[in-house]
């Protein structure tokens, strides 16, 4: 195959995504295929292969945007029109709300990964959780706050329909950009202002004590559960990233009704959003053994660190062989042959 690996992009997730797109490339290329990577924030002419890639604790800040004679260079490119099919790697923001899906669904490109409407769908929480209440995933409760709303007037709605403690994050990031723990009232403040920083509306959700699981999928089909266990805090994003501030099991040692219920959960989510290919599904577990579905991440890591490669490798797929599976599912979608 020749692939092309979009990656990077201008989101707060920019540096996962690098990270993500070198190890795609370097996958496919073990297995044979002719791999390229593309960053469709850069510029055609400074475009780079990442080699080694650090993913600071913190979300760096965005680029600057391409001026508007050049921002859509990279979808006439050869490298992108070329190509049998092209591997979104890409992380957050546009590149994962559907609108570089639209853009390559008028290109008439092969894509890996959900489509328009399910990446739009997946990457607003507040739609997402609506549709899953009416679908029979098991959410928390939440509230959606719309910026400008009086701060006055958002505690008392908190402290009337959720209490304390609650989750606060944007409504439209990932890779808990932006995410707040907040336990008591005195601190739902700072936490919006951090939610807000970054231009969207922010969502409030009540806080589920228990254990992280994860739920990966592949082609509509559940994988082994992950149980992530943070080291002395939450699973926020220093804590994705950092070698050692996490430890994971899989399989998680759960009994198999309660694997079966998640799993169950999972696709449910999973379909309810309209993805394909390959998602991540994120759960929290009660003490009671009650899964609540946090989201979906329709283009999740693939780092070393990441929940999907380690998922299907308790499954028996190795990481190469995982990335190739997903070129061929588009492949194979878009009715398309391949070179060679």
């Amino acid at each position: 195959m020749k692939v092309t690996v979009l990656l990077g992009g201008d989101s707060p997730e920019r540096d996962v995504s690098l990270a993500s797109g070198r190890g795609i490339v370097q996958a496919l290329r073990g297995r044979g295929h002719e791999a390229l990577p593309l960053d469709p924030a850069l510029p055609l002419e400074r475009q780079i292969e990442p080699d080694h890639v650090h993913i600071a604790e913190r979300p760096p800040g965005t680029l600057d945007p391409l001026p508007p004679e050049k921002a859509l260079d990279w979808l006439r490119s050869p490298l992108l029109l070329d190509a049998d099919v092209v591997f979104v790697g890409l992380h957050g923001g546009a590149g994962e709300n559907g609108t570089v899906q639209a853009l390559l669904e008028a290109a008439g490109v092969a894509y890996t990964g959900t489509g328009v409407l399910g990446s739009a769908l997946a990457m607003n929480k507040d739609r997402s959780k609506a549709i899953f209440r009416i679908e029979g995933v098991q959410t928390a409760e939440h509230l959606i706050l719309r910026r400008g709303d009086p701060p006055g007037d958002v505690r008392r709605l908190v402290e009337e329909r959720l209490g304390f403690p609650v989750v606060v994050k944007p409504n439209n990031q990932g890779s808990s950009v932006g995410f707040s723990f907040v336990e008591e009232p005195s601190e739902l403040g700072d936490a919006l202002e951090k939610a807000v920083s970054f231009r969207c509306d922010v969502i409030v959700e009540r806080f589920v004590a228990g254990r992280e699981i994860t739920v990966s999928i592949l082609g509509g089909e559940a994988l082994p559960l992950v149980e992530i266990i943070p080291e002395g805090g939450f699973y926020d994003y220093k804590r994705k990233y950092t070698k050692g501030t996490s430890r994971y099991v899989a399989p998680a040692e759960l009994d198999e009704d309660v694997t079966r219920r998640f799993q169950e959960q999972a696709v449910l989510a999973y379909d309810a959003l309209c993805c394909r290919d390959y998602a991540r599904v994120d759960f929290r577990m009660s003490d009671e053994g009650e899964p609540y579905c946090l989201e979906v991440n329709t283009l999740p890591g693939m780092t070393e660190l990441s929940l999907v490669p380690m998922a299907a490798m308790a499954s028996g797929v190795s990481f190469d062989e995982l990335v190739e599976r997903i070129c061929m599912m588009a492949i194979e979608r878009a009715g398309k042959g391949c070179a060679g």
